[in-house]
């Protein structure tokens, strides 16, 4: 992630195995040369076989013979025939199509493509060339690659996440549609039970009873379990906490819960602070309960922030990066700068990004973005593109412009929200970075900052695009950050409703076989058309290209006479 090209040679350089043996890389050489040559002389060898296999059989089989009977009823043959015959391959080869253009869609590769890699490539013995030595260089660089896309492709929580009763649920209410997919939710709950929950949970029933709700897939039978929670304990912080995402309708709502829930959690976390060292059962504890409060906080952060009072909100926040500096992991930094965007206090963001944007630190849309509309800002107002391609780019409009490409590079699907390009939808619980779902949740909350300078989104417009012809193409290596990952698209098809059209980068350009099968497609219903309009020419025009009869000569046995 980070932006420093030697870091991550150096790192390459350190996670390489040592180098083989000169004898052992000679004989892997020569095994692999041998296998290649053995290989292609066995496919040349069957290809001669089968020729002379041919010309053996070509008496037995009386191939003259036949190929003069198909030239006779192929002339026998009316352009009825051959309409049929014409559309009737039109129609298949456009269904073919229609089948190929929706998979494509759908899983973004060709059917036709992926079942001869599947199934037809290792009955051709194509599996064997693939297949590296543990320790050639280019198993080296498949598992460094491997592991590369499996850190870019980590799913993170939503720092701005909203609340499911307020939020998320009267969406649904007013339009019908859900905007949590299961596998969001599905995270949301192990997100519950790892922050909510620990080993000590069956020494207080009340915490028993939570631990059952976290894991429970309905709602009601949540929030029942939560009220039956504070039953056995008024002060069940994380049961008012449940109550408070589910439960309440408002922002208002939700606010007096997590205040209930903060005076509970408090005392929970004093007395946890007390007998923390006694065992390393209590240690659990107290992280479970710092991690409640915290979390607490932090939502009655957002409450404020929603409802207006957005100072209090920012002084909550700042107390809680204070307090707690290790959970940096919460991201509490971009809710920071969300609610400084709001009060326009453009210094103590500058300030929030001079400590958070760093070499060392994961990079996110929300710190690339806010650092570009920081510089846009200086020279957004008095920007024209006329006047700039004529008397060219000051030193602070070129600087605007590429952390503008910096910006885009990290996440190009950002600049197509922020400029309505693309209509935007309420954000997930997870996120992807540098994908489209980490682009929705920037953009949902940031809109509002880029519309508030004036010509920000003007510059963008003028100059987003331009990121990637710096950008190398295929994407084997990025110009700031690591190469955009390749598996942006099927995580964010599950963190995203299926009515949201996901925004995919790069392009996938269309798999030969959509090419062919169109093409062959139009062909056919064009000659199944002319043949229809034209009976007569079609009809010349076949026979002209159709093979000419071998005409075999015929001799009478020499020991038969000619009787009277």
């Amino acid at each position: 992630m980070a932006d420093g090209d030697g870091l991550g040679e150096a790192a390459t350089a350190a996670a390489s195995p040592p180098a083989p043996a000169p004898g052992q890389s000679l004989s892997l050489g020569w095994r692999e040369r041998l296998r290649a040559g053995l290989a292609g002389t066995g496919a040349s060898l069957w290809f001669v076989a089968g020729l002379g296999l041919l010309y053996v059989l070509r008496v037995p089989l009386r191939l003259c013979e036949n190929l003069a009977a198909v030239t006779v009823f192929l002339n026998s043959l009316t352009p009825k025939f051959y309409v049929a015959l014409t559309g009737t391959s039109s129609l298949i080869s456009g269904l073919i199509f229609m089948f190929e253009w929706w998979y494509f869609h759908k899983h973004g590769t060709s059917f036709i493509e992926q079942v001869s890699v599947s199934h037809l490539r290792p009955l051709m013995g194509g599996t064997e060339s693939s297949i590296s030595e543990p320790g050639s260089p280019s198993s080296n660089r498949e598992s460094e690659t491997s592991r590369q896309n499996l850190s870019e492709c980590k799913v993170w929580r939503n720092p701005l996440n909203l609340f499911r009763g307020a939020e998320y649920r009267r969406y649904t209410w007013v339009t019908g549609k859900e905007p949590l997919t299961y596998y969001d939710m599905n995270l949301s709950a192990q997100d519950h039970q790892t922050f909510f929950t620990c080993d000590t949970d069956f020494l207080r029933p009340s915490d028993t009873v939570m631990q059952k709700a976290w894991r429970e897939r309905n709602p009601p039978a949540r929030i029942k379990a939560a009220y039956q929670a504070l039953e056995l304990n008024n002060d069940c912080a994380t049961a008012y906490v449940l109550l408070a995402e589910e439960e309440a309708t408002t922002i208002v709502d939700a606010e007096r819960l997590f205040k209930q829930a903060l005076k509970a959690g408090e005392t929970i976390y004093r007395r946890s602070q007390q007998c923390q060292h006694q065992s390393p059962q209590h240690e659990a504890q107290l992280r479970r309960d710092t991690n409640v409060l915290v979390y607490i906080k932090r939502r009655l952060a957002m409450c404020a922030r929603k409802l207006g009072r957005i100072r209090e909100a920012v002084k909550i926040m700042r107390d809680l990066m204070k307090e707690f500096p290790p959970l940096t992991m919460l991201n509490i930094h971009e809710n920071l700068l969300e609610s400084l965007l709001e009060l326009q206090a453009y210094a103590d963001v500058q300030a929030v990004l001079a400590k958070y944007d760093d070499i060392s630190l994961p990079k996110s849309a929300a710190i690339c973005y806010t650092a570009a509309l920081l510089k846009t800002r200086t020279v957004s107002d008095k920007f024209c593109p006329e006047t700039a391609s004529r008397r060219g780019l000051s030193m602070a409009e070129i600087n605007a412009v590429e952390a503008i490409h910096r910006a885009v590079e990290f996440n190009p699907h950002v600049p197509k929200y922020l400029l309505e390009m693309k209509s935007l939808i309420l954000p997930p619980e997870h996120i992807l970075k540098r994908g489209d779902s980490e682009a929705i949740a920037y953009a949902f909350f940031h809109l509002q900052h880029w519309k508030r300078i004036e010509g920000a989104l003007n510059l963008l417009q003028c100059t987003w695009e331009g990121t990637f012809r710096m950008i190398p193409y295929p994407l084997e290596k990025g110009h700031l950050f690591y190469p955009y990952p390749s598996c942006t698209e099927t995580a964010d098809r599950e963190l995203l409703p299926t009515f949201h059209h996901v925004s995919v980068y790069p392009k996938k350009e269309l798999p030969f076989f959509i090419h062919f099968t169109a093409g062959l497609c139009s062909s056919t219903a064009m000659i199944a058309l002319l043949t229809h309009q034209f009976p007569e020419i079609m009809g010349v025009f076949a026979k002209a290209v159709e093979p000419h009869p071998v005409s075999m000569p015929r001799f009478a046995p020499s020991h038969l006479t000619l009787q009277e």
